[in-house]
């Protein structure tokens, strides 16, 4: 780490983006040969594996009891309704719009910033806000903004939608939490070892079987696991050292790269309206961003 300079720790950052953008799309595939359950369960045991291989054992010595209780709990939950919804999606197509719901997360951060961390803001974080939602709103209704529309996606998987709309909420809690208890400190490794857990113990506890291995589907299994904890380890080196406005700035274009990768992977269809719905989530979120930017309590 001490050997990384500024400009390789941003462009650790910016790759643990694109490896992050891959995820949604693996996991969706993963999930349609191992199950729901089985799929999140094996990812993020692998993906535990992985991130103590690169980041060694959690070390908790200088953690606080509440940010461990409060910080692991909204991770756990965060990552366990992310790879349900995925697993859950009716098709491809509406498991790429469920992914888009999950990223207005970065505007709900913003938000619960100013009421958790107060955190100053300018006045079009408003607008900013409205136009990300106007952008969910797009992405989920696909006939113009017809309200008919709207509900009738949503009906016909409503726990899919109510699993991604609690990863927006659940990761942006995260966030400011993190922010204000962990003190620095990085316990992704424990974070990842407990949604494991988790997801075993719900597995035990459903009626899913694993099939046997299958060559191709175990490969996506092992890309699946490679994007997740690779880019946890990679955005740990990048917020460290590297250019953090810079990857902020770059972080709030994953819906749409995030969207264009599944797209390719999974076969599926995306039509204009949205791919217009995910760049205006991903303006709003940007600026979100700028509303808090530079700007002294």
């Amino acid at each position: 780490m001490a050997s990384i300079n500024g400009r390789n720790a941003t462009l650790c950052g910016l790759a643990a983006i694109l490896l992050w953008s891959t995820a949604s799309g693996l996991i969706r595939g993963v999930s349609q040969y191992f199950g729901a359950i089985g799929d999140a369960a094996l990812i993020y045991t692998l993906g535990a594996a992985l991130l103590v291989a690169l980041l060694g054992k959690p070390r908790l010595r200088k953690a606080t009891p509440f940010y461990l209780v409060t910080g692991s709990a909204l991770f756990v939950a965060y990552e366990i309704c992310l790879s349900l919804a995925l697993g859950y999606a009716l098709d491809s197509t509406q498991a790429i719009q469920l992914v888009v719901v999950n990223y207005l997360w970065p505007s709900l951060t913003v938000l619960l910033a100013i009421v958790m961390n107060r955190q100053a803001a300018r006045w079009y974080i408003m607008p900013g806000t409205a136009l990300a939602l106007l952008g969910i709103f797009w992405v989920v209704s696909t006939d113009g903004l017809s309200l008919h529309s709207l509900l009738t996606n949503v009906r016909s998987n409503p726990l899919g939608y109510s699993l991604a709309a609690a990863c927006a909420v659940t990761f942006a809690l995260y966030c400011n939490i993190t922010r204000r208890y962990a003190d620095g400190q990085n316990h992704v490794v424990l974070f990842f070892v407990l949604t494991a857990v988790v997801l075993w113990l719900k597995y035990a506890f459903s009626q899913e079987v694993l099939p046997a291995p299958r060559l191709g589907a175990s490969l996506e299994l092992l890309g699946a696991g490679l994007s997740i904890a690779g880019g946890y380890a990679l955005w740990n080196i990048g917020i460290l050292r590297g250019n953090l406005t810079l990857l902020a700035t770059a972080s709030y274009f994953a819906p749409v790269l995030s969207s264009a990768f599944a797209a390719l992977w999974l076969g599926a269809h995306l039509t204009l309206q949205f791919w217009q719905g995910a760049l205006v989530v991903t303006l709003g979120s940007l600026l979100c961003w700028q509303a808090t930017r530079q700007v002294k309590p």
